[in-house]
């Protein structure tokens, strides 16, 4: 048996797998926005693609708004949006770890 120490301890680090999980399932997200985007036949405004418009587009349209497309057409914000979001990961999980959560 455990004790409530041991089961605090993992407790923290369940937290810890839940964040790190969140930041892979926003990043798969994107990743799918992304390719979608490339099918000309799909309509982002109806469902079932709206939702992932809804989710992913406001983190995204920060880079839009900085970064404008090469050449009017390729539009590298995602990149640069996934490259951050990497970063905060790392610094998040990072800090929970250090903090034992």
């Amino acid at each position: 048996y455990r004790t409530a120490k041991e089961n605090q301890k993992k407790d923290k680090l369940m937290i810890t797998k839940i964040v790190n999980q969140l930041f892979y399932f926003y990043y798969i997200l994107i990743i799918i926005r992304i390719f979608l985007t490339w099918i000309p036949s799909i309509n982002m405004d109806q469902q079932p693609f709206s939702w992932l418009r809804s989710i992913c587009d406001p983190f995204l349209n920060i880079f839009r708004g900085i970064i404008p497309p090469i050449g009017g057409m390729l539009d590298i914000s995602p990149i640069i949006a996934i490259i951050l979001l990497q970063i905060l990961q790392g610094l998040i999980v990072g800090m929970l770890s250090g903090l034992g959560i």
